[in-house]
């Protein structure tokens, strides 16, 4: 006869067996039999207290984009769940491998309007891969197991166990369970090979192609497949941001950033190439611009797991349907090795430009006040490429993701479908987690640090190594930018009066600098690398600092203003 457990100490055992070494979290009333089972576990579940819930969840996506495990979230009931809201839904945006375990009241009290009881299933539903509510302690093994399988199979994503008071105190004879089929979830679809031979034949009749590569490359663990494809058939490719660190940013293939803020070369060449090859990205409307001129002239294949994307957005010629690092190979085996010289001459005219008119201006000032661009060169050259960008959202999510480099895939944490201010500082928490022998850098403006700030906290408890750079130019700085393109100047309620936050970084004892005048620049990024653990590096910036190339909304994709 098995040993008889609680359903919380059932709960630990489960988290153990799937591999779980780090939780994020924060207690609270109707979790705390779990937190109490917790206790006992501490040699071998890593528990991070965050100070807030919300930082639990972006600190558990910064852990999974890192690392490429799943993030795990425990919080208590009631605003303890509603408070993990954002983080769920930015990470079921941008495909993010997560479990949110939340605290509920008893059974017997569902539905009476209990302290603490919100319907949290119902609330998260629409939001996640799958939410389900645990009403009893023989089912918390199997819970988990799908769980977990759920969110890290096929396309990723967050899943959410509402973990019920009576089934963490109820009693079980508790075996591990194994999870690995779920009738009607197909995540890995088998592929065709028509389609394959289909897709194969458009790349060979092509004589202008043009790659479009995501997230899903790493997400997929096919950055190798996918180099290896460019360059057989010499295929020039750009980049969303979440997909910036698949392939190095100085792979001679790599012509940079699409969409609304990126290179103006891989825009304008959208709308001249003659096959566009999607792989792993779901066309967003911040890459695409005006759907109804997006690369009218081009076939179009499209590479992804998730059948939904295939013509949601963009009308495709090939849709290949699978894991990316099965389906890429395939097609690489049959496409021809050719030279593709003229074609890829034929982005340069446009990158010296671009360089000319934007990038040189913005990363090599010579008077004024300091520029988010430079700063971010400059840090990322004294890291030598090799750290981990972490951003908040706003221009300096922006900045950053232009002009920061990588060498390394798994490099860039950023919230790209939702756009969570807030989300840089807790998020990097979780990658030092995650990536705990690389270098974590998060550029966040003065209006997101804001929003999490209280997790400094969190930082100066752990000690986490979290570099952090402050591009404060007092104003919510995208917001204003608009307004002074598209509203007449009138900043209305954009400008911001920011507290001194070199003294509140000297309240949470981390080391901090800040650096007004470009003289000071490099001494202060080198004082903040040479100091163990972490730092906080703030920078005067330009108050008007505006991010160029930028597709105005609704334009079409090679429209780009550069000035």
């Amino acid at each position: 006869m098995a040993e008889k457990i609680t359903g919380a100490e059932a709960l630990m055992r489960a988290l153990e067996h799937e591999g779980v070494e780090t939780l994020f979290g924060y207690p609270g009333g109707a979790i705390m039999p779990t937190y109490d089972a917790l206790y006992d576990h501490k040699k071998t579940l890593n528990h991070v207290l965050v100070r807030h819930e919300q930082g639990a969840v972006h600190a558990a996506q910064g852990y999974a984009r890192v690392s490429g495990k799943v993030g795990c979230a425990i919080v208590t009931s009631g605003p303890g769940a509603t408070n993990t809201i954002t983080g769920v839904a930015d990470a079921m945006m941008d495909s993010t491998p997560m479990v949110v375990i939340c605290g509920q009241v008893g059974v017997a009290m569902l539905g009476t309007d209990a302290f603490q009881e919100v319907d949290v299933v119902g609330v998260t539903q629409p939001i996640s891969k799958w939410s389900y509510q645990i009403r009893r302690p023989e089912d918390v093994a199997w819970a988990v197991s799908r769980a977990f399988y759920i969110a890290k199979s096929g396309r990723p994503g967050p899943v959410v166990l509402d973990f019920a008071k009576n089934a963490q105190t109820g009693m079980v004879e508790y075996e591990p369970a194994n999870v690995n089929y779920i009738r009607s979830y197909d995540p890995y679809p088998k592929l065709k090979s028509d389609d394959i031979k289909a897709a194969a034949k458009l790349i060979n009749d092509s004589v202008k192609p043009f790659a479009l590569i995501g997230q899903g490359v790493e997400l997929g663990n096919a950055c190798e497949e996918v180099r290896e494809f460019l360059e057989k058939a010499q295929i020039p490719f750009g980049s969303t941001f979440l997909g910036l660190s698949a392939i190095p940013s100085d792979h001679p293939l790599n012509m940079g950033i699409l969409g609304m803020h990126g290179n103006l070369g891989p825009n304008v060449m959208t709308n001249q190439c003659d096959l566009l090859i999607a792989i792993g990205m779901r066309f967003d409307d911040r890459v695409t611009g005006n759907l109804a001129t997006y690369a009218k002239q081009a076939k179009i294949i499209h590479f992804d797991i998730d059948a939904a994307e295939f013509n949601k957005n963009v009308k495709v010629d090939v849709a290949v349907h699978g894991d990316c690092k099965e389906s890429i190979p395939e097609v690489t085996y049959l496409v021809d090795e050719v030279k593709r010289d003229s074609w890829i001459a034929g982005f340069k005219p446009y990158a010296e430009k671009e360089y000319s008119k934007v990038i040189d201006k913005a990363i090599h000032p010579k008077s004024g006040p300091l520029l988010m661009g430079e700063v971010v060169n400059k840090v990322t050259e004294a890291t030598n490429n090799e750290a981990i960008l972490v951003t908040d959202v706003g221009q300096n999510q922006l900045f950053a993701c232009r002009y920061f480099k990588f060498s390394k895939p798994r490099s860039v944490v950023t919230s790209g479908g939702i756009g969570t201010m807030g989300f840089g500082l807790p998020a990097a928490i979780g990658a030092t987690f995650g990536a705990p022998d690389r270098t974590v850098c998060v550029f966040c403006g003065d209006g997101g640090l804001q929003m999490t700030i209280q997790e400094l906290g969190t930082i100066m408890e752990q000690g986490a190594p979290v570099k952090i750079i402050l591009l404060n130019n007092n104003f919510l700085g995208n917001v204003r930018q608009w307004q002074e393109m598209f509203f007449s100047h009138r900043y209305s309620f954009t400008p911001m009066d920011n507290p001194d936050y070199e003294l509140i970084a000297k309240g949470y004892r981390i080391p901090s600098k800040t650096v007004i005048h470009r003289k000071d620049l490099d001494a202060g990024i080198q004082e903040m690398f040479s100091t163990p653990g972490p730092f906080l590096l703030q920078c005067a910036i330009k108050e008007e600092d505006n991010v160029f190339p930028m597709t105005p909304p609704g334009a079409n994709v090679d429209e780009m203003l550069l000035g």
